[in-house]
């Protein structure tokens, strides 16, 4: 489904060697040094990489969808509430490389129908979650 009307755009430019080159906003605002893990052949170390921005801005945006639905439902999301996202890389069976997400939930003090729903109502309105529905198999879990 395409987006009907765009509200708000961002844009980036990697240069270098892509995954231990350089990206930065279009902006001016951020610009990263990226390093490749060592379980890629890279040098590893604490620097950033694509994986490592995905799980960032899922995790931001699982929570923003997921505050968004609450509001709707009129239930208030706990402000110790987190959303973990654990993101992975690896060979795909038919060629290239594939993503493997993980996202876990706490919403203590909530009971657990309605901090299912809404995980599962964050998950459905989440642009993150549907952008990679067609591709990634991901359920997200309450811990």
């Amino acid at each position: 489904m395409m987006v009907s009307k765009v509200l708000y755009r961002t844009s980036a430019t990697a240069t270098g060697g892509g995954r231990d080159g350089n990206t930065a906003l279009d902006d001016g605002s951020h610009a990263i040094d990226l390093v490749v893990p060592k379980e890629l052949g890279g040098p590893g170390g604490d620097g950033l990489n694509p994986e490592k921005l995905f799980a960032l801005g899922y995790a931001a945006c699982f929570m923003g969808a997921m505050r968004h639905y609450a509001a709707s439902k009129k239930v208030k999301v706990p402000e110790d509430a987190a959303v973990s996202v654990a993101v992975g890389i690896g060979p795909r069976e038919d060629a290239g490389f594939g993503l493997d997400v993980q996202i876990t939930v706490a919403l203590p003090g909530l009971d657990r129908d309605v901090a299912e729903d809404l995980i599962a109502g964050g998950h459905k309105v989440c642009p993150y979650s549907h952008a990679t529905g067609g591709t990634l198999s991901i359920t997200p879990t309450l811990v």
